[in-house]
């Protein structure tokens, strides 16, 4: 891994040091990235360990006993980077587990909070994060999934799908409809597993095996204490923790890129090729040059959105749809490259070349795919031009 970019001015020595302690554990823990198995049962034994290690520790504020005061982006950015240079599925479990309890942290009642988080830190829960349904993926606000309220409880109806932890999760953060038809209509609930009337009612395989399913709620009761925010504000709950977590994205994307160029470079130098190395070819040198540009550029987007967030306390809504969206695409450029300079071993099921191409696919689709980050970005800069903010 180049660890030059730990040098960038976004970070501080506090953070440098997490990186430090960060990649001696996961060289140690991680020796090889394709896994095979019931893949429920690797995921609760990462949750495991990154709980043990302390690093989930990164995934909830302090006063719940997280590791800082307060979500920090550039340090969950940074344990994602790492995390997926040597593991994706382990990148996958700790990101679930910030995600899953994001809105619990930004909005959940301090009885919320003391009931979920710290049990989330220590891994004793694990965490899912519902929000996409059969016709509701990119367009969030056209749910159907409605919380009806009868007195103190709310009766759940809908289907969820594409939920990552489906079937594995102690908990979900649901979002539904309360209110009315339009985004201000959507509530965000906490559902345990084990509710009556929550099924998983279907588990599906993706190119790149991690637990993934469809969720029925059927008349699924829960107490109104259960409820995140105020009636009405689930589109905000929904939006500002994928703020804090999009940017986290486009740093797996970034540690998926830099184990391909790693293993694109020593592959390249050790395959011998009319009479020298592939590396001494100079089309392969400018592939090297090519991957190593996109992941520097990739970094630069990611830790200006995270910094932005945790130092000026901005809206990073743009900036992070920016990194999101240039690491996950530069990432399947700096992949393919890898697996072509690989040749037929990269193609070959179980190659960790092979892996990566799986691996990466999904990134430009979840938590808004490539062309949802573009309107979102274009959107940002049209208000910025009315508001007169770019002049």
């Amino acid at each position: 891994m180049d660890k030059t970019l730990f040098d960038l001015p976004f970070f501080e020595d506090s953070h440098r040091e997490l990186a430090r302690k960060l990649t001696a554990w996961a060289r140690d823990t991680y020796h090889d990235r394709v896994h095979s198995g019931n893949v429920d049962d690797a995921c609760r034994a990462r949750v495991a360990a990154l709980a043990q290690a302390g690093w989930l520790h990164y995934c909830v504020p302090g006063h719940a006993g997280g590791a800082l005061a307060k979500l920090d982006s550039r340090s969950l950015c940074l344990i994602r980077q790492i995390l997926s240079y040597h593991d994706g599925l382990a990148d996958f479990s700790f990101a679930m587990q910030g995600l899953g309890s994001g809105p619990i942290s930004l909005f959940g009642n301090p009885k919320l909070q003391t009931q979920y988080l710290p049990d989330v830190a220590q891994g004793r829960l694990i965490a899912a994060f519902a929000l996409s349904e059969p016709d509701a993926g990119s367009d969030a606000a056209a749910m159907t999934t409605r919380a009806v309220r009868h007195g103190d409880k709310y009766h759940l109806h809908g289907i969820k799908t594409w939920i990552s932890n489906a079937g594995i999760a102690d908990f979900y953060t649901v979002f539904a409809r309360t209110e009315n038809d339009t985004v201000d209509g959507v509530t965000a609930f906490v559902v345990n597993a084990n509710t009556p009337g929550l099924t998983v009612s279907e588990r599906f395989e993706v190119c790149a095996p991690h637990p993934i399913g469809t969720l029925l709620f059927d008349n699924c009761v829960i107490d109104a204490s259960q409820r995140l925010g105020e009636p009405g504000q689930g589109f905000k709950v929904a939006m500002q923790t994928l703020d804090v977590f999009r940017a986290s994205v486009g740093a797996t994307a970034l540690g998926f890129a830099q184990a391909a160029a790693d293993m694109a470079m020593e592959r390249a130098q050790q395959r011998p090729m009319f009479g020298a190395t592939l590396a001494d070819q100079q089309i392969t040198q400018a592939a090297i040059g090519d991957m190593h540009t996109d992941i520097h550029a990739s970094a630069l987007l990611i830790y200006r959105a995270a910094w932005q967030r945790d130092v000026l306390g901005q809206r990073t809504t743009k900036s992070a749809a920016m990194a999101k969206m240039f690491a996950t695409e530069a990432a399947q450029k700096v992949i393919d490259r890898n697996v072509q300079i690989h040749g037929g071993l990269g193609v070959k099921v179980g190659h960790p070349a092979e892996m990566l191409y799986r691996e990466i696919r999904a990134l430009r689709i979840y938590e808004g795919a490539t062309e949802i980050q573009q309107v979102v970005i274009a959107r940002e800069t049209m208000r910025e031009h009315a508001r007169g903010d770019n002049t």
